[in-house]
């Protein structure tokens, strides 16, 4: 990437050489950097909007602050292209998310100032708070600082890290990064709250005591009198997060760094929970990302002098659009349907949705727990919930789904999106451990369709069943199978042999794979070279035990093949099986092995696990002969 447009950009290796900039140069700088994230971003993809939003606040950070002495912790992490840019990544920004390049997101084995790793929310108050308490413990002055956005302030974790810190004593700064924007448009009383702080009729509030409330800090009370006289004024002293025990600052102009740095300063010097309302404009400084930060959240390559642009090839149907279309079919003929997202509305499909039953579309927020739970709520009282929800996100509902949903066995549809190896953004959202989590809970079943027409049908079995059932689907499209158009399902926990091995009297093992979900396809792709037989199991549980039997009686050996942790996955299933009827033969389970698969292009990832047809071939070969 060319740096001659960033003549002070590029004299920054470290924050240290920030610190050593006159305040002066701040305001440049911030502006090289903003156009070097947009020049970056648009050469790789990636996270734009939210890291538009966040430059002037991770100038201000790295000027105030001894990082990597100071600990930032960013939540979610998204937004911390900045924050890599000035800690020594530049020049490996063109790497970003790509295999063997950079994260995007913090990684504590990347670098010394990514002091924790994230890309779930809410996590950052509870991490830096035990940074905190782990220094003074340790007798070590040193701040722990957690940016949150206003989105995953929602979210109760952080609440249970607020009510412990405000108790705890600790010198804790968390910083309310509020952009009025998640991922999906922010929703609840807390976001309606901010917005209200917000507003004339607060400001008007506040204007009076701001003085008495900061008449003890002299700096802060001459830095109350200025913002007063700009309208950003100082927060009423009964604000929630006061009653949690933090001393409250704010709201300040997060793109303005004559307000943020001398507060950081301030706020530096005071002991004990602070907390900064920073307000901040995802998109900005690039106007086509402030019109539409949910466009620009995250986009692909693009020219920024022309923005995004949409292909005028047909696209192939994703599985996330098969879920959505399905989802609308089905509510326009049961009326008992409701969808409900924890603020993945775009992300699950549900857009379309949202608009044509507006009454039956709950959006929790970024709540996992209660979304899982506030379904079976709902099922309670006869209603049908599909809870749309990434399968690595599941896994913080997880006690819910088992005592909530599960152990009361109550008719809720999750429908797992982005199941298996994602790509670009790495093990912390892969969907690799669902099958085994939800295969072992009673009253559960686990569907995994093979293509998009199995997914369409899939979903209406899963949603006429009594009991709870999981279907889960990769992200993007699959093999390109037009769904059918109307709602028939699927037999409910059966599968079906795809493929017949033809070289009866051949030399050589008689082989049958058993497919869980879209390898199916590169699996029959590697059975033509091995003659083998191939088998869409279709339902990791309840397994098909009598088609199981039946093929296991006719070959010498089987194969086990699912994008999902093997350890007690569907190959675990198979063996499980086998056992209990007492068939004892060789099985090998192909899948994800015992690693965190970082972030790289799909098809390659999947490649070096051995999952694609050639990689199936040589595993099986090797095993047990050509």
């Amino acid at each position: 990437m060319s740096t001659t447009s960033f003549p002070l950009l590029q004299t920054i290796n470290d924050p240290a050489d920030l610190r050593r900039l006159a305040r002066a140069d701040l305001k440049q700088l911030a502006t090289e950097l903003r156009a070097f994230v947009i020049e970056s971003v648009s050469q790789t993809g990636g996270h734009l909007s939210s890291n538009l939003g966040t430059v002037e606040l991770t100038v201000a950070l790295h000027h105030v602050f001894n990082t990597p002495e100071d600990r930032l912790v960013w939540d979610v992490g998204h937004q911390t292209y900045p924050h890599k840019i000035l800690t020594g990544r530049r020049d490996r920004m063109h790497t970003l998310r790509q295999l063997g390049g950079i994260s995007g997101f913090p990684q504590r084995a990347e670098s010394v100032y990514d002091t924790f790793g994230t890309a779930h929310s809410s996590t950052s108050i509870s991490a830096a708070l035990g940074m905190a308490l782990a220094a003074q413990r340790k007798g070590e002055n040193r701040h722990a600082v957690a940016i949150i956005g206003d989105g995953a302030m929602t979210a109760g974790m952080a609440f249970e890290a607020l009510n412990n810190a405000g108790v705890a004593d600790a010198n804790l700064l968390v910083i309310l990064n509020d952009n009025d924007m998640s991922i999906s448009p922010p929703v609840g009383a807390l976001n309606r709250y901010l917005a209200q702080l917000m507003s004339g009729q607060f400001y008007a509030a506040a204007k009076n005591v701001g003085k008495t409330v900061l008449r003890p800090v002299p700096p802060l009370l001459e830095l109350a009198k200025r913002l007063e006289q700009q309208a950003k004024g100082m927060v009423v002293p009964a604000t929630l997060f006061e009653k949690f025990g933090f001393n409250y600052i704010g709201p300040i102009d997060g793109h303005d760094l004559d307000s943020l740095i001398p507060t950081l300063e301030n706020i530096k010097g005071l002991k004990g929970p602070q907390f900064l309302h920073v307000v901040t404009k995802k998109g900005q400084g690039y106007k086509l990302a402030e019109a539409d930060p949910v466009a620009y959240h995250g986009p692909g390559k693009f020219d920024p002098a022309v923005g995004l642009v949409k292909s005028t090839a047909a696209p192939k149907q994703t599985f996330t659009q098969v879920f959505g279309e399905w989802l609308c079919d089905m509510a326009a003929q049961d009326d008992r349907l409701v969808g409900i997202t924890p603020a993945m509305r775009e992300g699950s499909g549900m857009v379309e949705f949202h608009k044509r039953f507006p009454d039956r579309y709950y959006d929790v927020g970024i709540a996992e727990q209660h979304a899982v739970t506030f379904a079976a709520g709902m099922a309670c009282e006869g209603v049908k919930p599909v809870v749309a929800i990434y399968s690595t996100f599941l896994q913080r509902g997880y006690d819910q789904m088992i005592h909530d949903v599960a152990l009361q066995n109550l008719p809720v549809v999750f429908a797992l999106d982005r199941a298996g190896l994602v790509g670009a953004d790495g093990a912390t959202h892969a969907g690799a451990y669902d099958i085994p989590f939800v295969r072992c809970i009673p009253n559960m079943s686990m569907a995994c369709p093979a293509d998009e027409r199995e997914c369409r049908q899939l979903l209406s079995t899963a949603f006429a069943q009594d009991h709870p059932v999981a279907v889960r689907y990769p992200r993007g499209s699959g093999a390109g199978v037009a769904p059918l158009r109307g709602l028939e399902g699927l037999p409910f926990g059966k599968g079906e042999i795809r493929r017949e091995r033809k070289g009866e009297g051949k030399e050589g093992p008689h082989i049958a794979i058993l497919a869980f979900g879209t390898l199916l396809y590169p699996a029959l792709e590697a059975a033509e070279a091995l003659d083998a037989t191939v088998v869409n199991m279709r339902w990791a549980k309840p397994l098909d035990v009598e088609l199981l039997l039946e093929v296991a009686v006719r070959h010498h050996a089987l194969v086990t093949l699912e994008e999902g942790a093997t350890m007690g996955g569907a190959g675990s299933a198979v063996m499980e099986a086998l056992a209990a009827a007492q068939v004892t033969m060789p099985v090998l389970q192909l899948g994800l092995p015992d690693v965190f698969i970082e972030h790289g292009d799909p098809a390659r990832l999947l490649a070096l696990q051995g999952l694609d047809a050639d990689g199936i071939r040589l595993a099986i070969s090797a095993r047990f002969g050509s």
